[in-house]
């Protein structure tokens, strides 16, 4: 039974990067589990690959659709009531639609879930504003790297076990997910400390915060950004378009299952945790994050190519260990970002590009749905299949030429401020 001594315990801990980095690994290993065997379990409900397609892109529609509209009132919330209690409702939301669905006979049902899930949740700008609150800027492209090693190694062990398990049934996997949802909650609640002190909040802006778009713009004003927030946009959206296109792809090109989807998924999150969580802190000594993030794009633009240019699916692995540098790329340009806020508003800021995020996954589906439709006919191995990367890579390159712009024209800038020497 839970006591008040209890939870006053875990709010008085010292915050640090071990307790969020044990939240976001244990939250990504639940929903790891459900990406190899969600589009499956959307198949059941329909006739066709063509159906199951459109029917998929909706379920993914209603999660992305609903987090837009809530991420930035989360992240102001956070700001005014702390982390942790955000946090907290997050992994109850998670618990609860896992379970719904791994019970659910209609396809309405997934989609009315998938709606509460993503509006009660926002854990990952959250766990963002979290790292900010406890790291000095100089550091945090490098706390941010960790963190998104935490993410790989989520995506490691929850892609593999989804695919075991849905290898034996359907609905094991999202009553394992809504099993590892509850253990964060328990985790959150009796061992996970805040990391913001009373004097750092903020009251809401609920204009502001009820507004998401407004929040774009805000997120635009601030120092050093600009631009950047379309580069966000256009490197959320290609990679939104990769994810739900992924299982689907892999099915039509390469008759592959929830166990070979599983293992595939497996071999991103090695690479994202042997990135992030080793390489990016060695590569940050050497490199700014602005190079990093231009060499990342490059690598990413090349890979959406052979993603859908492939006509063997071991050849899927090579394509993902030779994007390496790709995956430095959100904790590079979130450092950026989050250095320009200022220190009362990381939730907010986080909230937003959460938000935007949020924006290019509803628009993903929207795209990712006909284009995986129109080519859903076609033989096995025909390199057509891949048409919804050849648009990934397309808004990748947009977004690196974007880039480049903005860090060329930055530097000018701080040239010409430069004092010469006399």
């Amino acid at each position: 039974m839970t006591t008040p001594a209890t939870g006053n315990a875990a709010r008085q801990r010292t915050a640090a990067m071990p307790f969020i980095m044990v939240t976001v690994l244990i939250d990504m290993v639940s929903i790891g589990l459900m990406v190899p065997v969600l589009p499956a379990l959307v198949g059941s409900f329909t006739a066709s690959q063509t159906e199951q397609a459109w029917w998929y892109g909706a379920v993914t529609f209603a999660f992305s659709f609903a987090n837009f509209l809530t991420s930035p009132l989360l992240g102001a919330l956070s700001d005014r009531h702390g982390r942790r209690p955000v946090l907290l409702l997050g992994f109850s939301a998670l618990a609860i639609s896992f379970f719904v669905t791994a019970l659910a006979t209609q396809l309405w049902m997934l989609i009315a879930v998938r709606l509460f899930s993503g509006a009660m949740q926002s854990n990952i700008s959250v766990a963002n504003a979290y790292v900010a609150d406890i790291t000095p800027q100089a550091d945090r492209a490098k706390r941010f790297g960790l963190l998104g090693a935490m993410f790989g190694l989520g995506f490691i062990l929850g892609p593999v076990m989804g695919g075991l398990l849905g290898a034996i049934d359907l609905h094991l996997p999202f009553f394992a997910a809504g099993s590892l949802a509850l253990v964060n909650l328990l985790y959150g609640w009796f061992v996970l400390p805040e990391s913001l002190p009373p004097e750092r909040r903020r009251p809401v802006d609920w204009k502001a915060a009820l507004n998401p778009v407004k929040s774009f713009a805000e997120l635009g004003q601030l120092r050093g950004v600009g631009v950047l927030v379309a580069v966000v946009a256009c490197t959320a959206l290609a990679q939104f378009i990769l994810y739900t296109s992924w299982v689907l792809y892999t099915t039509f090109k390469f008759g592959w299952g929830p166990l070979q989807n599983g293992w595939s998924l497996f071999a991103v999150g090695v690479m994202s945790t042997l990135v992030q969580g080793f390489l990016l802190g060695r590569l940050l000594k050497r490199f700014s994050p602005q190079k990093l993030a231009i060499w990342g794009l490059v690598s990413s633009t090349l890979a959406y190519i052979g993603y859908g240019a492939i006509s063997e699916g071991w050849m899927m692995f090579v394509v993902i260990v030779a994007n390496i540098l790709a995956f430095g790329v959100a904790a590079s340009i979130q450092s950026i970002i989050s250095g320009a806020a200022d220190p009362t508003t990381q939730g907010r800021t986080m909230g937003a590009v959460s938000g935007l995020q949020s924006l290019m996954a509803v628009v993903a589906p929207v795209l990712s749905a006909p284009l995986l439709g129109v080519v859903s006919h076609l033989p096995r191995g025909d390199w057509r299949i891949g048409t919804p990367f050849y648009f990934c890579a397309a808004v990748q390159a947009v977004a690196l030429g974007l880039a480049w712009t903005h860090f060329r024209k930055a530097r000018r800038t701080r040239l010409a401020a430069a004092p010469r020497p006399t």
